[in-house]
């Protein structure tokens, strides 16, 4: 697969949700410390129970959150996984496995720290997606 120009991943990152009101200084500040990695279908991506070391955005393709064995998610382009584990230093909280082919944007803990710091409004964000996170998974599941 093609390595992905500035240009076109601060296109996809106006896509995710989290940042589509960010300046384009703000983006390139994010592109600049995201790498572009291929994953192949039935990949594990972040392991229940280990450190996390990465951000992750999927530019393409899906995947399926599992905790403790069970799905309880599944995520698609625009979405992202890995901040809880940033944020808090703790083991990542639920598998994540490639279903299809994907191409993923990453940033590493450093650098996400880095943009935490630089970018205003940035950690708010991020709050506000660990609450819907948490309040999808509060709600009841409609048997």
């Amino acid at each position: 697969m093609l390595s992905i120009k500035r240009d076109k991943k601060i296109d996809l990152l106006k896509k995710v949700p989290m940042f589509s009101n960010l300046s384009n200084r703000q983006l390139i500040e994010i592109a600049k410390h995201a790498q572009q990695i291929s994953i192949k279908a039935g990949e594990v991506l972040a392991k229940q129970g280990s450190k996390g070391w990465e951000f992750f955005f999927i530019v393409e393709g899906k995947a399926q959150v599992k905790k403790n064995g069970k799905a309880i998610r599944q995520l698609t382009s625009g979405d992202f996984f890995g901040e809880i584990s940033l944020i808090d230093n703790e083991p990542r909280t639920a598998n994540v496995i490639a279903d299809t082919d994907m191409m993923l944007l990453v940033v590493d803990t450093r650098s996400f720290d880095h943009l935490l710091e630089v970018i205003p409004g940035l950690q708010k964000k991020i709050i506000l997606a660990l609450c819907r996170y948490i309040r999808m998974a509060e709600k009841p599941s409609v048997m």
